[in-house]
């Protein structure tokens, strides 16, 4: 296997596995006994983590530069 597919495996794992993390950690906000949101809220955090995903989906397809993006609620 070479330098460059190892490395590939060895960041596309952590990166992935952490971006789940995140996401799972995002769900834990739906405690509404902890925490108070609108259903406006809920549909910006989905449509930005679907954004980043077809913005994902596009980078590997093609190779054209994306801007990035900030998150505000």
């Amino acid at each position: 296997m070479s330098e460059k597919r190892e490395k590939f495996i060895k960041l596309a794992e952590g990166r992935t596995q952490a971006a789940l993390d995140a996401i799972r950690k995002i769900g834990n906000l739906s405690n509404r006994r902890a925490y108070e949101f609108d259903d406006g809220d809920v549909r910006k955090i989905v449509k930005a983590l679907r954004d980043a995903a077809s913005d994902l989906e596009r980078k590997f397809g093609s190779t054209s530069a994306v801007e990035k993006d900030v998150f505000k609620l």
